[in-house]
């Protein structure tokens, strides 16, 4: 498994719309807070996304719901290296689950971004996020060394069962795009959109 400390920084904007752009079968992307959905509104939007507001590591949890909740339908989560650590625990539940459609993505610059870039547990003392979904007992976690393998791990995602953790290092640069402050509008287009028909996994 390749470490994190050896893997590239990237772009987290750029690296969103390279998982937008697969995205072909009606996917959930759940956007955690601050930068991870920022970028996600501005990959694109689509009835099937969710924009976190306000509820830091939920992400993850949120894509395990409408996993578990609709098997026929891929669902990611788009999540910040300091929001996961918010719900560490959800690695533990996501691995007794074992959704075969569930991809968290993680982000990680190794600071709380949007709280004013202290450093996280990542940055300070080598916390390793994916040795701990790996060590939680998910089998199919692993670091992206670039942006080809990042494109290659997302395709495999896309294609096999999971549940599936990608970690990207990434670049500290902000979200260009910010969501609409508007909880009710998300809450119901994505309904919707989790209503539309679904194709198979």
């Amino acid at each position: 498994m390749e470490d994190r400390r050896n893997t590239q920084v990237m772009n987290r904007a750029a690296l969103t719309r390279h998982v937008v752009g697969k995205l072909t079968k009606q996917e959930a992307v759940i956007g955690g807070i601050g930068n991870s959905n920022w970028d996600l509104w501005g990959a694109g939007h689509r009835p099937e996304n969710f924009y976190m507001l306000g509820s830091m590591g939920l992400a993850a949890p949120i894509a395990l719901g409408v996993a578990i909740a609709q098997p026929e339908r891929r669902a990611f989560a788009l999540e910040g290296d300091g929001s996961l650590l918010m719900q560490l625990g959800c690695l533990s539940t996501i691995a007794a689950q074992a959704p075969k459609n569930l991809i968290v993505i993680i982000w990680d610059n190794g600071i709380y971004q949007i709280t004013g870039g202290q450093g996280t547990p990542a940055a300070k003392a080598g916390t390793d996020l994916v040795a701990i979904a790996r060590a939680s007992g998910i089998a199919s976690a692993y670091w992206a060394a670039d942006e080809a393998e990042f494109d290659a791990l997302i395709d495999r995602a896309l294609a096999t069962d999971g549940p599936h953790v990608i970690g990207a290092r990434i670049d500290n640069e902000p979200g260009k795009a910010q969501t609409d402050r508007d909880p009710i509008r998300f809450r119901e287009t994505f309904m919707r959109g989790m209503a539309a028909r679904v194709c198979s996994v």
